[in-house]
C-alpha cells in the first residue's frame, strides 16, 4: 500500500520533522514510503491530487487547511481513491465537523487505519467545496484574514477581520432553492454549507449533514452590533426556523 501526501508548505515551520513523523507512521502501519507533493500559490492542491491518483496510490492525505483539503477533494473526486485529512490550518472546519482528530499522530492513525465515508461536494462557479461557500460578510471575513495575521493570532484573526465589516451595507440578492419561489431581499451574507458548524462548534447550519445529498442555506441580514448580536443569539440557540434576520432553506 502506498499513499501520497499533498502538503501546504506554508502551514509547517519544520518540513523535515513533518516528513519524519509521516514516514514513521507509514512504516508502523505497513505502508510504503509515501509520494510527497507540495502545493503552490498557482495550484493549492488539485493538480497534486490528480498526479497522485494517476500515480496509482491507494490513499491521498491532504496536509494543510480547509483550502488545501478542498483542492485535494476536487482532485480525487470520482476517482475512487479515498482522501484523508491531516489538519494544519487555522479553522480546520471539515475535520472538526467530521469529528476527525486535530493532533498529527492521531490524524495519521485514523488516515491509515480508519474506515471510508462518502461525502457530498458542492459546486460554485465550477469550483468545488466540501465545507461552506459564501458571499458578503462571510467572504469578506475570510478574505481579510491574511496568512501573517492567522499565524500570529490563530482563529482570532477571523474575529479581527469580521469586526471591520459589521457595519457594511447589505447587498441585493436573488435566490432560488431548487424549484422554489424566487427570493429577493437585502442580505449581509449568504452561506451555503455541506457541514454546519463554525469555529468553536457554533451551529450556523444546524441541520447540515455532509452525506445527505443536500446543501443547507442561510441568508443573514444584519447591520451594526445590535443586529449581529441577535444573529449570534439565534445561532447559539440552534434556531432552525427563518426569522427577520435569518432565512433558511435546503
Amino acid at each position: 500500500m502506498r499513499a501520497a501526501v499533498v502538503v501546504n508548505p506554508t502551514k509547517h515551520d519544520d518540513a523535515q520533522t513533518l516528513r519524519d513523523v509521516v514516514r514513521a507512521a507509514m512504516s508502523q502501519h505497513g505502508w510504503s514510503d509515501p509520494l510527497w507533493l507540495e502545493t503552490t500559490i498557482q495550484d493549492p492542491g488539485e493538480g497534486q491530487a490528480i498526479e497522485a491518483v494517476q500515480a496509482g496510490v491507494d490513499l491521498v492525505l491532504a496536509c494543510g487547511g480547509d483550502g488545501t483539503v478542498t483542492a485535494c477533494a476536487a482532485g480525487v473526486a470520482t476517482s475512487g481513491i479515498p482522501l484523508a485529512v491531516l489538519p494544519a490550518g487555522t479553522g480546520n472546519l471539515l475535520a472538526r465537523n467530521l469529528g476527525l482528530p486535530l493532533d498529527l499522530g492521531d490524524a495519521l492513525a485514523v488516515a491509515l487505519t480508519g474506515s471510508d465515508r462518502r461525502l457530498d461536494m458542492g459546486l460554485v462557479n465550477d469550483r468545488p467545496f466540501v465545507v461552506m461557500a459564501g458571499i458578503g460578510f462571510d467572504a469578506k471575513m475570510l478574505g481579510g484574514a491574511s496568512e501573517p495575521l492567522k499565524k500570529q493570532l490563530g482563529w482570532a484573526a477571523y474575529v479581527v477581520s469580521a469586526l471591520r465589516h459589521l457595519r457594511d451595507r447589505p447587498m441585493r440578492v436573488r435566490l432560488r432553492a431548487d424549484d422554489g419561489v424566487l427570493l429577493r431581499r437585502r442580505a449581509s451574507a449568504v452561506v451555503i454549507g455541506n457541514v454546519g458548524s463554525l469555529q468553536g462548534g457554533l451551529p450556523l447550519l444546524p441541520d447540515a449533514e455532509p452525506d445527505d445529498g443536500m446543501l443547507d442555506l442561510v441568508v443573514i441580514t444584519a447591520r451594526g452590533w445590535a443586529s449581529w448580536l441577535r444573529v449570534a443569539a439565534d445561532v447559539l440557540r440552534r434556531r432552525r426556523a427563518s426569522g427577520r434576520l435569518t432565512q433558511r432553506a435546503r
